[in-house]
């Protein structure tokens, strides 16, 4: 019998207060080497590695260089086979998508952490449209004898449709996914592929259902992981969780608290990262804009001093630095911007915005080579054999 979950009201925590205090620098290689970007340890294992190491990476259906989760393992691996990113995510059962910073591809491990939110969503009893019950019967009989299938071949499917505007079959599988019982298995032309849960999922990780608190406490702690050194708000942003529910599970995830110099609230860090300090070589590289180094724009900010906007879905007259803007990371450091293109067999810089810290005279040089070797080495990895730099902004 399924027995309901319910969360604990929020306490008050009483931490102990930080032993370790931590420069803002520590703090940023600590980061960078948690996120695989710095040293040695990020490169090896491959994508199941990378993946494993950062807990999620986010799917986004935007492709000018390549898509973003293409461009994450591509960022800490170098030229990777595209065809061996995706064997890595979809081949074997190893991973599913799920909601977590965003759509993300995850670990099949982690399928019992993600428990309390698909309770949560049973709870609410929808996401954005009432459910035709008639039509997810349908579904369930369709995924158990034809699994697994898209959207499409469900049948009422809108390609490209916007979520208002999606069909009852859309509405049922996507409810079936929130909650649970379907799972997205692969990604086939950019459509989701859904199979049933207990077709998907190994039975052991099915049956394992943790109470809410054990799921946040799991996803917490990977996210200080992940992360090296967090604020609870960097915490919280991670998984989207909320931060009282971090509050509530700090303690047991055992990240232990710091201060880091500059940092207006209190940080938690991944005990092992502190007992060895960050060495190694550093990436250089174009990040993509959904890279989980960045997909905090406050954390961003903060950690790197680097106002992180994506432009796409600004108008294009309204746009600073461009469509698809990607970080450029070199020296540990965010540097500069890219703004690329493909037209045929070159990869197009359209626009290139370098920091001011990476833009003084004594820097310039530096930063210049360290954009050419990005550039070259992304070139290569998409098959382009010449590289041009429209502009370069003031």
């Amino acid at each position: 019998m399924s027995v309901a979950r319910r969360s604990i009201a929020p306490v008050a925590v009483a931490l102990p207060e930080p032993e370790t205090e931590l420069t803002a620098s520590e703090a940023r290689r600590l980061q960078l080497r948690a996120q695989g970007l710095l040293g040695a340890d990020g490169r090896r294992g491959g994508v199941p590695a990378v993946l494993d190491r950062l807990g999620a990476v986010q799917l986004d259906t935007i492709s000018v260089l390549a898509r973003s989760h293409e461009l994450v393992p591509y960022a800490r691996l170098g030229a990777v086979g595209r065809d061996v990113v995706e064997d890595a995510y979809w081949g074997g059962g190893r991973t599913f998508e799920y909601w977590a910073h965003a759509a993300s591809i995850l670990p099949v491990a982690d399928w019992p952490h993600f428990a309390f939110r698909r309770r949560a969503y049973r709870a609410r009893g929808q996401r954005w449209h009432r459910v035709d019950k008639a039509v997810l019967d349908e579904v369930r009989v369709r995924l158990a004898a034809e699994g697994p299938l898209t959207t499409r071949e469900l049948g009422g499917a809108k390609a490209g449709a916007d979520w208002w505007q999606w069909s009852d079959h859309k509405i049922a599988i996507e409810w079936l996914l929130d909650t649970g019982e379907a799972v997205c298995v692969e990604r086939r032309g950019w459509r989701r592929v859904y199979d049933l849960a207990e077709r998907a999922i190994p039975a052991e990780l099915l049956a394992d259902d943790p109470d809410d608190d054990a799921c946040l406490t799991r996803l917490v702690g990977h996210a200080g992981r992940a992360l090296g050194v967090a604020t609870r708000a960097d915490l919280a942003d991670y998984y989207r969780v909320r931060g009282e529910q971090v509050t509530r599970v700090i303690e047991a995830t055992g990240l232990v608290p710091v201060r880091v110099a500059g940092w207006p609230a209190p940080a938690w860090a991944d005990p092992d990262a502190l007992a060895s300090p960050p060495r190694g070589r550093h990436a250089t590289t174009l990040l993509s804009p959904f890279d989980s180094l960045v997909w905090d724009r406050a954390r961003a900010s903060r950690v790197f001093g680097f106002d992180h906007r994506l432009e796409a879905y600004v108008k294009k007259a309204d746009r600073v630095h461009g469509y698809f803007v990607m970080p450029l990371l070199a020296g540990g450091r965010l540097i500069g911007r890219v703004d690329p293109a493909r037209e045929g067999r070159t990869l197009v810089a359209r626009q290139v915005s370098f920091e001011p810290h990476a833009a003084t005279p004594a820097r310039i040089e530096e930063s210049r080579d360290a954009l050419n070797r990005a550039l070259n080495d992304a070139a290569a990895w998409v098959g382009c054999d010449d590289v041009r730099i429209e502009r370069i902004a003031d």
